[in-house]
């Protein structure tokens, strides 16, 4: 049979290319015919009119929106998370062989040329799945202000000093030959991308739930949320609340004159004025004086509950290995990095230590007892290597799939312990990525680095140990892969 297929995860980075691979060689080893479109931050190439023309179904494994679906119209389609294409390709496969018999390919129309936004929300589940769809489409567009933002202050700091944030604006003094100039652009440039995260995040969990007209109401609501004081946590409900105020508006019945104008004047226009006053009036500030009281406890932390603290964001960061709980994690870190006190900046550099950790140790372990891992797991403990010292913590991937209730508490309690340590050691960070790569701009590098070391091996003895409870041979992973 002829299948193809679309792989997009929110970061776009691993879920989305190892989605892919587990897909054309589960093909190939049932001897189908595969071609994957992959929708990740590397760009990609569409599939063309005539491979979907002549495709007998269609598999759409997609953790956020897939970008031109109008293409597949009257194909058999099949729809599941990035995790599931990289765990159970060939039950994919069987699904989309199922619904090919069920309902015969027809030849698409023409899409429209109109680009499209990319959103998730799977027909069909439940809210608890779609509320995590919805968040994680505004964080995957927020993710690269973050980086470009982050990554810039972080060098600005580098090249000018923490005092480099008192520079004048560039706009009335600037000098190319001066370093420190460069750093005050650096740093204001940074700080300008920083100023959209909030915005950012709340306009795409808008989006993600009322389409196009809530991008207006959504960005407005977090934008306020930034005025009075309410931060991330503000835009996550504003961005909510315009979603739920727009999908209102659309069930209002309007003449079909006005219709035309609807999404694009009169639906914007009013979720952006509902959602301006319930933002300003009635809950901006509540929620302000919430996340007060979190920024003056998480500045007060210190010892054991710091400690505590660094652990349970470890683990979070390891669990999932790149999905909605480690992306909670990485938010909350992300957040306080525009709070700039010594609390927020431990509490990233905790994070980032914690979430390289489950590649390093997993390259490890595979390393020192190969005979514990399958061939195609020791090569890619090859590639964990450098996908961990990359702060990439889907790196882990591939062994978790393969055997989770091992592989998975292993990398949680190294990643717990490296956190807890970076809390402990009080290292900081003001870079919101990079890992080892940007270990100049960590402070006190050399424990945090002792952390990280520690993380990875406590991840990397619980494996060996958990890989070599109920095995009669060492090399009976071999032997099971060679038998599947």
């Amino acid at each position: 049979m002829k299948y193809v297929a679309v792989t997009a995860c929110p970061t776009g980075i691993a879920h989305t290319y190892m989605a892919a691979e587990a897909l054309e060689q589960a093909a190939k080893d049932a001897g189908h015919e595969m071609l994957v479109e992959t929708q990740g931050s590397a760009g990609s190439t569409p599939l063309s009119t005539a491979d979907i023309e002549a495709a007998d179904a269609v598999i759409l494994a997609a953790d956020v929106g897939v970008r031109d679906r109008d293409r597949f119209a009257g194909k058999p389609v099949v729809e599941a998370p990035v995790k599931q294409a990289i765990n159970d390709a060939a039950g994919l496969l069987l699904r989309a062989a199922d619904a090919a018999a069920q309902q015969p390919a027809a030849t698409p129309e023409p899409a429209a040329a109109e680009p499209e936004l990319a959103s998730k929300v799977v027909a069909g589940t439940g809210f608890g799945t779609r509320l995590r769809q919805w968040l994680m489409t505004g964080v995957s567009y927020m993710i690269p202000f973050v980086a470009a933002g982050g990554l810039l202050i972080a060098l600005s700091f580098a090249l000018g000093g923490y005092q480099i944030t008192e520079a004048p604006p560039v706009t009335e003094h600037f000098d190319a030959a001066s370093l420190v100039s460069w750093a005050a652009l650096f740093n204001q440039v940074g700080s300008t991308a920083f100023e959209f995260l909030v915005p950012v995040l709340a306009g795409f969990i808008a989006f993600a739930i009322a389409d196009r007209p809530a991008i207006a109401p959504g960005f407005v609501g977090g934008a306020v949320a930034v005025t009075v004081g309410a931060g991330f946590l503000g835009g996550l409900i504003a961005g909510l609340l315009a979603g739920a105020v727009l999908v209102a508006l659309k069930k209002i019945r309007v003449p079909r004159g006005i219709a035309g104008i609807m999404p694009v004047v009169v639906l914007p226009l009013l979720g952006t004025l509902i959602v301006g006053l319930l933002m300003f009036v009635v809950i901006g500030k509540p929620i302000a004086l919430v996340m007060t009281a979190l920024t003056g406890w998480l500045t007060g932390l210190s010892g054991a509950n710091a400690a505590l603290l660094g652990a349970l964001l470890g683990a979070m960061i390891a669990f999932d290995m790149g999905g909605p709980i480690n992306k909670v994690a990485y938010t909350f870190a992300v957040g306080g990095l525009s709070i700039a006190t010594t609390a927020s900046l431990e509490i990233m550099a905790a994070v980032m230590a914690a979430g390289m950790v489950p590649p390093l140790a997993l390259a490890l372990a595979s390393a020192v007892r190969g005979k514990l891992f399958t061939p195609a797991e020791r090569a890619s403990g090859r590639t964990a290597w450098l996908l961990g010292a990359s702060f990439i913590t889907e790196g882990a991937i591939p062994f978790a799939a393969g055997d989770p209730l091992r592989v998975i508490p292993s990398i949680v309690v190294g990643s717990a312990t490296t956190g807890a340590l970076s809390m402990a050691f009080g290292a900081t960070l003001r870079a919101p990525h990079g890992g080892i790569f940007v270990l100049p701009l960590v402070g006190n590098a050399l424990p945090y680095l002792g952390a990280i070391a520690a993380g990875v091996v406590v991840a990397a003895l619980a494996v060996l140990f958990a890989k070599q409870i109920g095995r009669t041979e060492t090399a009976a992973p071999e032997k099971t892969a060679v038998a599947a």
